[in-house]
């Protein structure tokens, strides 16, 4: 699954980038919600979500703020299927993936390039999503750090071995160029920000990183 990142969308028309990545083929919106103090950077809260209207795809919520336990039920309510907190933003990893079910919505923990696959072992029976991101979070546009692979098949390996059905999620630098190799790395969802957006044609782009994300499966079987 492909999901538009709209962190590197045209802020003063996102309706209508919204409404075009949907019509180019995209599977979800990913909304990178930051809060100026977890990252060195601000986006948007529910309000704008909410002025988005009526969204054809599932929205994910990542939320990199400082005690996302403040934010879950306003998320909830704006129609976000997804709602992501990074692990090392709370210290009651397992009571906010409970809190964030008993919202009505999926829970998905994240991990920063430097922090171990090992931070979420405990609570893989409680997750629905884990999201790796392999660039340090709080900006649109930058290189993937590749040596952060070999976390995601890491945790593959872990999701394997817990019978589990757990997305698995790569955010930070995705492109043409690369999403094979983060596919073959154990990858299932893969958030694509400026690697659309940048792009002169959103249609022809998702299309060629879905095709790239065929061919890595083809390679594995």
């Amino acid at each position: 699954m492909i999901s538009a990142s709209i962190l590197s969308a045209d802020f003063s028309r996102l309706r209508e980038e919204v409404s075009a990545v949907i019509a180019a083929g995209t599977d979800r919106i990913h909304l990178d919600v930051m809060d100026g103090h977890f990252v060195p950077n601000l986006t948007f809260g529910p309000p704008v979500i909410r002025s988005l209207g009526k969204v054809s795809r599932p929205m994910d919520a990542h939320l990199m703020v400082e005690t996302p336990e403040r934010y879950v039920a306003a998320f909830s309510e704006v129609g976000c299927e997804v709602i992501t907190v990074h692990v090392e933003a709370t210290r009651h990893l397992h009571k906010l993936l409970t809190d964030i079910r008993d919202a009505g919505a999926r829970a998905g923990v994240s991990l920063n390039p430097a922090t171990p696959a090992e931070m979420i072992y405990p609570v893989i029976p409680f997750i629905d999503v884990i999201l790796v991101m392999t660039v340090n979070p709080g900006f649109g546009g930058q290189k993937m750090i590749p040596e952060v692979l070999r976390k995601v098949r890491k945790i593959r390996e872990k999701i394997n071995e817990s019978g589990r059905e757990i997305v698995l999620e790569v955010d930070g630098g995705v492109k043409v160029a690369n999403i094979r190799e983060v596919a073959r790395a154990g990858a299932t969802r893969f958030v694509v920000g400026s690697g659309i957006f940048k792009a002169p044609d959103y249609h022809a782009t998702i299309e060629k990183l879905k095709e790239e994300v065929s061919l890595a499966h083809a390679l594995s079987v």
